[in-house]
């Protein structure tokens, strides 16, 4: 198999595998009301302030449209808080509850864990490589 179909292999079913591994290692009973995609609006949501929803959107590459759907469901659900500005009552902030916050970290470890296990089998070498590798596949994706 050349270089190209290797790649291609490679990077298809390395998509597919954290895609399908993320989904069964986050949505445990405790969070099965919510799907892989909300647990990708709550970490863009954070913890550190609450958030507009058209930075969230850029964030996350969406339109404010496709995230309020989002939004909306997460909220009825318990996962997030909406609060009006004081100062202008069109603008409207975001932000987690309580179970938004438990299901933020319950996501950020597994993040934590996938990366912790790539790290331990690489050498210092290859670590840099692949961070070279992936921050210019990275920056492809973004400008596609």
């Amino acid at each position: 198999m050349g270089t190209y179909e290797t790649l291609n292999e490679v990077l298809v079913s390395l998509f597919r595998d954290v895609n399908d591994i993320e989904q069964k290692a986050i949505i445990t009973s405790e969070f099965s009301d919510i799907t892989n995609n909300d647990m990708h609006v709550i970490d863009a949501i954070g913890i550190d302030r609450p958030k507009n929803m058209s930075s969230i959107a850029r964030e996350l590459s969406v339109t404010v449209g496709t995230l309020t759907i989002s939004v909306n469901s997460l909220v009825k659900k318990g996962y997030v808080d909406r609060q009006r500005s004081s100062e202008d009552r069109r603008v409207v902030y975001i932000s987690l509850s309580e179970k938004g916050v438990k299901a933020y970290y319950h996501h950020k470890k597994f993040h934590e864990q996938m990366i912790d296990s790539v790290v331990k089998e690489l050498t210092e070498e290859e670590l840099e490589a692949l961070v070279k590798a992936l921050t210019k596949l990275n920056t492809w994706f973004r400008s596609f």
